[in-house]
């Protein structure tokens, strides 16, 4: 047995079981903060109750591990069986959030929003499934200043929801300097940590700043817990909590963008990984990914979460710790789904106050606009001038968005999905513009952009 331990590459090596434990908490710990980050704020920007946060959180958490072991464990032609942990994407925020909040839809009454969204999102899986075997061309459309251009125009559309929640969100005397307080001194936290913090800490800063700022709340008496759930110590997510999915076109066609968008996103954090494990992916392992991140997010929509991919957070950390077994990621993903299973613990990260959270947005997504400004580093500014088009008016098309929602309210009513999402905005805009000045085969030899 020992002997076909060591032959193993490291990649597939069990390691010992105390040390599986401590590192695969070590990868939740970098990944919880983020993790349920994206059903907090939608669920708050769509004023569900704290009862149907934590649900929503529940749901994530336990999506999020069954993601997490396709894709490093994997089966048949599903997951890359590298080590990456799989998380919400942040670039789903806005669409869904302008799907959930359609008028004509909300005319339905009830949930009817949450069941479009949740209807995209299975179709959208389903689509990303089909199409798997064509990824690599598809993730062509996707060269640098595209990828760019949407990941700044990401962060661009979350830092108005990080400074709402930093003044206290939607409360009666929100713009208290008591909020303020709270959301700099976790940004404060987060900082330090980051500058004079090292190894582990470092990478838990915003988890730690996170749990600071709770505990500033707390004694401001800011936290209310009468949303958790202390009747049941295990409670079991059922499919379709919010009501049967729908089905409509343009919803569809905006969570498919988004999906196309995260594929970039995995593909990229597969290339690094591939680079640090000494596994690099070919076609075939591409494709088996794209194939494991639709199944994800199939099961996402089925269990009232969203679409998945690869967290950076963790790609980071395995580069730092240089541990390369899949299995440690694979049993963090258990982790998670334990996780998910109490409602006491999701009644919990629901409860955080969203002073807090609106700290830790101004460093999750001002971090996001900074990793879409590096990217755009890749871009020729000097000799092409159409860059600077394709660049500034994506950006621009996206500040429409987030500046006057409003703006094309004369459009028709079925279009609005598009033109109040910054994201489906800028992600469209930058796509058109790039072939239509610069062509496609200006990204064929930036399609692997991320190996960079």
């Amino acid at each position: 047995m020992k002997k076909n331990t060591s032959a193993a590459h490291p990649v597939d090596q069990v390691l010992p079981p105390m040390r599986m434990i401590v590192l695969a908490l070590q990868h939740l710990l970098v990944m919880y903060s983020g993790a349920i980050a994206v059903p907090f704020i939608i669920g708050g920007a769509l004023d569900l109750s704290q009862e149907q946060i934590a649900y929503l959180i529940q749901a994530d958490l336990i999506t999020c591990g069954i993601a997490t072991l396709i894709q490093t464990v994997g089966f048949w032609r599903f997951g890359i069986r590298l080590p990456m942990m799989q998380g919400l994407t942040f670039a789903a925020i806005s669409p869904v959030i302008a799907i959930a909040s359609d008028p004509a839809l909300l005319e339905i009454g009830g949930t009817a929003g949450l069941q479009a969204v949740y209807g995209a999102v299975i179709v959208s899986g389903l689509v990303a499934i089909a199409i798997a075997p064509l990824g690599r061309y598809i993730v062509r459309l996707f060269p640098p200043i595209v990828v760019g251009s949407v990941l700044t125009v990401i962060g661009l559309s979350l830092l108005p929801v990080a400074i709402t929640y930093a003044s206290g969100g939607y409360v009666s005397d929100a713009g208290a300097p008591k909020y303020a307080g709270i959301a700099f001194s976790v940004l404060a936290v987060i900082i330090a940590l980051n500058v004079l913090g090292r190894g582990f800490l470092r990478n838990i800063a915003i988890f730690v700043g996170i749990l600071l700022g709770i505990g500033m709340a707390a004694l401001m008496g800011e936290v209310d817990f009468g949303g958790i759930g202390t009747d049941r110590v295990i409670s079991v997510v059922t499919p379709f909590h919010f009501g049967a999915p729908t089905f409509h076109l343009v919803p569809i066609l905006s969570m498919v963008l988004v999906i196309a968008i995260t594929w970039v996103e995995s593909v990229g954090d597969a290339m690094i990984v591939g680079e640090i494990v000494d596994r690099k992916p070919d076609a075939r392992s591409i494709s088996d990914l794209i194939r494991a991140d639709g199944l994800s997010t199939v099961i996402g929509g089925v269990m009232n979460s969203f679409q998945y991919t690869a967290f950076s957070e963790n790609v980071a950390l395995v580069s730092i710790t240089g541990v390369r077994s899949r299995w440690v990621v694979a049993l963090a993903g258990v982790f998670l789904i334990a996780i998910g299973l109490s409602p006491v613990l999701a009644g919990f990260a629901a409860s955080i106050p969203k002073a807090v959270v609106g700290g830790a947005g101004f460093m999750m997504f001002g971090t996001l606009v900074v990793v879409g400004i590096k990217t755009l580093r890749r871009v020729d500014f000097d000799s092409d001038f159409r860059n600077y088009i394709v660049i500034g008016l994506s950006v621009g098309m996206a500040m429409i968005a987030i500046v006057k929602p409003d703006f094309f309210a004369f459009m028709p009513g079925w279009s609005q999905v598009i033109f109040t999402s910054p994201v489906i905005m800028g992600a469209l805009a930058a796509i058109v513009l790039n072939l239509a000045l610069l062509g496609l085969h200006k990204g064929l030899e930036d399609s692997r952009f991320a190996q960079a």
